[in-house]
């Protein structure tokens, strides 16, 4: 029974030697002297910030993209045992001792060193050669630019290294794909693709174009099979389900889960909560869910109210007015009704506060039972403080001609009539009979004799002069065709009115609500909200030019660089500036295989076939990936109306670096035919690899801050008059 151990239990492994040198040099390369230096290198500024943000658990949005990579970050910060107390002013500002310097650069260190054995092993699953695949991952290994961006709290390596897994795990699923289909193996990778392109998306959003990539390749690669008369129609739904699963269904599951954990540790309120609606607030920790939680939910007539505008851009604002009086006339001439002023005013203040009155009775508190307010309710919104009535008529507004003025009427005994019926339109409503709710519904307010819709003008155009105080202009859009945020409004704060006589009902506005139910929106509702993309891609102002700001044409032959950091006192150091070498490399062999592939299908269409069809096909799907890769993650940037700078080309450079080695082999293979030839080809490939070291020991010591450089050192690094090397001036 026991007789199997007798036998010693041999174990026995294949061990891919270039595979565990090639990953053990990406990991010195990327992670020695990783606190070096101790101190706030470029925007470490700004993902610091947010952070601290997740360490502390406080709302933001960041305009970068979605939060997986800063997620990543966080988690190095929260492995560390940051605290998130550091302030992130000021680039160069040494770190304070709480601060885990190594432990915030791991992630990023890491993902940048493993690109290099990912490297190696897409030209390997391209069917190209070891030696090929070997020069692929030093270029990756040796690149300067790649070894700067890895070596900090960024996420363009976390990015880059999503990228090339998605790339080689759906190779090696489609290498899988004619011996092994829906073997264990097949599975693993095909699911790894999906999961893969996920957190590359997640990391930022122009991994989109590489996930599209790949899905247009899978869909090519389906359209083949279609044609194999071997696979019947049962299998060939089994492929399509399969791929339909890993590839969209789960990525798309993925990224909501990226989003459901953001939102579940950021549940206190945070600096980004204004530019959310009223219920999204309302349901983070402190800010406004102190004030709203608790209030009742159906608004009544006697109801007290605020009123936010619901676009909230540029800024938030509610529903104001005050005691002055529109100007008899206008700078330009034009005369106004000298009624009180009515207006959105971007900070709380007590005169925002209305009272919701039923037209046909004189109370302005609610009675008991509450009557509910209804979608189609005829109201009145009497001003709290001035109990003067919201009113609007055939007036020009100040600063919209082509709309009518909003006021609180006045009755100065002329024959200009109070016109203040109001009828309530909830815009989310589910059906007619719907009930108008606190801070949930979205209402337009539409004028009875006139139907001018109330809107906030202002929130999109100009503020009113002095005699506005620079606030908002509300006015009544007669034309109210389609539908827009500056119309809708949303009740924030909300109490029943208890106190008829004025001054009492003062001191009222002027308290604090308290009341007992909260309300809480679902996670896909707040899903929903942080996908509007002003509010994900528009929160930072990008018109403003940045130093080191430069546009995409710049990048291919690096006329630009980055000075990330330099100390205080020496002349040390650190660039986002790339191996020439390999970057002129790179655009040479892009270039090669485009007059290439062009010459080989003009002469493939005359029916002359100057290398094997499959050194064809192979010649083409290196294209796709390398080439194809580049495209896509290059290109988009000449459409984006956005500040850019050289980082956002190192995706791209590492597909085009890809693309060195496939080019080589290919000259070497096909081109070279006789042995002096490939002797000759073989030389010159190693004077120039020699060149691409030479080119990494040069500048090092701007990749990695060290050693510190002397004034005639750093000149001479001044290869190019667009580059701004740092000369401290003695």
């Amino acid at each position: 029974m026991l007789g199997f151990l007798k036998e010693p239990v041999v174990v026995t492994a294949k061990i891919n030697v270039n595979l565990v040198a090639l990953t053990v040099m990406g990991l010195i390369s990327r992670l020695w002297g990783l606190c070096y230096p101790r101190a706030v290198v470029f925007d470490e500024v700004y993902y610091g910030q947010f952070v601290s943000l997740y360490m502390k658990r406080i709302f933001f949005v960041d305009d970068s993209g979605p939060p997986f990579g800063h997620m990543l970050l966080a988690l190095g910060g929260y492995l560390g045992g940051f605290d998130g107390n550091f302030l992130w002013n000021r680039i160069g500002a040494e770190y304070s001792m709480n601060v885990p310097v190594w432990s915030l650069r791991l992630l990023p260190a890491l993902a940048g060193a493993l690109c290099v054995p990912l490297a190696y092993q897409i030209l390997v699953e391209l069917h190209f050669s070891h030696c090929a695949a070997l020069g692929a991952a030093l270029l990756i290994l040796l690149e300067n630019s790649l070894i700067t961006q890895s070596r900090f709290m960024l996420l363009e390596s976390i990015l880059i290294f999503f990228i090339l897994l998605a790339v080689l795990s759906y190779l090696k699923f489609y290498n899988l794909q004619k011996h092994s289909a829906f073997s264990g193996s097949w599975w693993f990778w095909l699911l790894l693709t999906g999961v893969a392109c996920s957190c590359a998306v997640g990391v930022k959003y122009m991994a989109l174009f590489t996930y599209m990539l790949l899905l247009a390749t899978a869909g090519l690669h389906f359209w083949h099979m279609i044609g194999d008369q071997n696979l019947s129609n049962v299998s060939l739904l089994c492929h399509f389900l399969a791929r339909g699963l890993a590839l969209i269904i789960i990525p798309m599951g993925m990224y909501l889960s990226f989003f459901y954990v953001h939102l579940a540790l950021l549940y206190r309120s945070g600096p980004h909560d204004q530019i959310m609606t009223s219920a999204f607030q309302a349901s983070l920790e402190g800010g406004l869910a102190r004030i709203t939680q608790g209030q009742p939910l159906e608004v009544a007539y006697g109801s007290q109210v605020t009123l936010r505008n619901v676009l909230g851009k540029p800024m938030q604002c509610w529903l104001h007015s005050h005691t002055n009086t529109y100007p008899i006339r206008y700078e330009n001439g034009r005369g106004s009704s000298h009624q009180q002023q009515v207006t959105c005013y971007p900070f709380k203040d007590v005169n925002n506060w209305w009272i919701v009155k039923d037209p046909g009775m004189q109370q302005l508190v609610v009675s008991n039972p509450p009557r509910p307010v209804r979608h189609g309710h005829i109201v009145q919104l009497v001003h709290g403080i001035t109990t003067r009535y919201l009113n609007t008529h055939d007036v020009a507004a100040p600063l919209s001609p082509h709309s009518q003025e909003v006021s609180c009427y006045i009755d100065y005994n002329i024959s200009m009539p109070a016109q203040n019926l109001w009828r309530v339109e909830i815009v989310n409503r589910e059906s007619d009979t719907d009930v108008w709710k606190t801070i949930l519904s979205e209402v337009r307010f539409v004028h009875v004799n006139t139907s001018a819709v109330l809107k906030a003008s202002g929130v999109i155009g100009a503020s009113l002069p002095e005699w506005g105080y620079r606030q908002l202009e509300v006015v009544g859009e007669k034309l109210s065709k389609g539908y827009h945020q500056s119309m809708v409004w949303n009740v924030e704060e909300h109490r029943y009115g208890k106190s008829q006589e004025q001054k009492e009902r003062e001191v009222e506005l002027h308290s604090p609500t308290q009341m007992d139910i909260s309300k809480n929106l679902s996670f896909m509702a707040k899903f929903t909200e942080l996908q509007a993309s002003w509010k994900i891609l528009t929160l930072k102002n990008e018109d403003t030019e940045h130093k080191y700001s430069s546009s995409a044409l710049d990048w291919i032959t690096m006329d630009t660089n980055i000075a990330y950091w330099l100390h205080p006192t020496s002349g040390a150091q650190i660039h986002l500036l790339g191996n020439v070498a390999i970057w002129a490399s790179a655009n040479a062999a892009a270039l090669v295989y485009l007059c290439l592939s062009l010459w080989y299908l003009l002469r493939r269409r005359r029916e002359i076939y100057d290398i094997p069809e499959d050194a064809w096909q192979l010649w083409v799907s290196a294209g796709g990936v390398c080439g194809g890769g580049w495209a896509v993650n290059y290109l988009p940037f000449f459409l984006m109306e956005k500040t850019l700078f050289l980082y956002h080309y190192l995706p791209a450079l590492t597909f085009q670096i890809l693309l060195i080695p496939v080019v080589l082999q290919h000259l070497g293979d096909h081109l070279c035919r006789s042995v002096l030839l490939k002797s000759m080809f073989s030389a010159l490939i190693v004077a120039w690899f020699s060149s691409v070291y030479f080119v990494y020991c040069t500048f090092s010591p701007v990749t990695y801050g060290q050693p510190a450089l002397s004034l005639t050192e750093l000149k001479a690094l001044h290869w190019k008059d667009t580059w701004n090397i740092l000369i401290r001036k003695q």
